[in-house]
């Protein structure tokens, strides 16, 4: 049981809306914690991207070596992005848990996408016999660990609320403790979700369409509000616009809208090196 978990369970108990932004490196990471946010969480993505290669082309040691440099170098409690973890089977969901306890991570979420396009979804009993194995393997490396529980199915082209808080709702039962279902984006379904469910719910903002600010969000249920990639997204979005304005035009102009040298270092502590 670790100071951390135990500081972001009590987080999605206080019955206060947060937003838990997502880093993709040390630096973003404690720029973020100065920044005065509560709690962190890795993004699979931005990961990715970082590395040079595709989402869902990094490696399981790679995910937790970045987990665990992430851990290590913030004060916050951090949840990791780990997909489906480190298998299909409900052993694997529970070798997973104890694999991010060992990492430092105070919480991790599970997906129920099996990450093959023609089956892209879990059969529900096999997805909750997975969540079950976790929050077994939860409690006994660390009952404070945060397991948030996916339902893929609107990423993945099944749009079908019923069929997501159905399965919300088995995970909730499964031993769950924060529901998330990417992909959902319409103020009014979200409100029918948080209604469907005792659990804390979390929506990411960021994605098209999402443009709902804490204070909808708090009212129409939500505990947790992350944002995914999109903070990363736009990172390198203005990095290849920098650059295009390079190869493109021969002028530097994005220089003017950089953040001054002084103002970044001043996110860091200094160290004897």
């Amino acid at each position: 049981m670790s100071d951390k978990s135990k500081a972001f369970r009590l987080l999605h108990e206080s019955g206060n809306t947060f937003v838990i932004p997502n880093p993709w490196d040390i630096g973003t990471a404690r720029i973020l914690e100065k920044m005065g946010f509560l709690a962190l969480a890795t993004t699979s993505a931005g990961l990715a991207f970082s590395l040079g290669v595709a989402e869902g082309q990094v490696s399981w040691q790679q995910t937790i070596h970045h987990c665990r440099n992430i851990a290590a170098a913030t004060s916050l409690p951090v949840s990791a992005d780990l997909e489906k973890g480190t298998g299909d089977s409900p052993d694997s969901a529970a070798e997973t848990i104890k694999i991010a306890v060992d990492a430092g991570l105070a919480g991790c979420s599970l997906e129920d996408y099996t990450g093959r396009p023609e089956h892209p979804v879990f059969d529900l009993s096999l997805a909750a016999e997975r969540i079950s194995a976790a929050a077994e393997s939860r409690d006994i490396c660390d009952p404070d660990f945060v397991i948030t529980a996916r339902a893929e199915n609107f990423m993945w082209g099944n749009e079908d609320l019923d069929e997501t808080i159905l399965r919300l709702q088995a995970f909730e039962k499964a031993g769950a403790d924060v529901l998330y279902a990417p992909g959902i984006h319409d103020l009014s379904m979200i409100h029918t979700l948080c209604r469907s469910v005792t659990k804390p719910v979390n929506v990411v903002m960021g994605l098209p369409g999402n443009v709902y600010s804490v204070e909808e969000l708090s009212h129409a249920g939500v505990r947790r509000i992350s944002v995914g990639a999109s903070m990363a997204r736009l990172a390198y979005g203005v990095f290849v616009q920098a650059a295009r304005e390079i190869s493109g035009n021969g002028t530097f102009s994005y220089a003017k809208h950089a953040i001054s040298f002084s103002e970044l270092e001043a996110f860091f502590e200094k160290t004897n090196q």
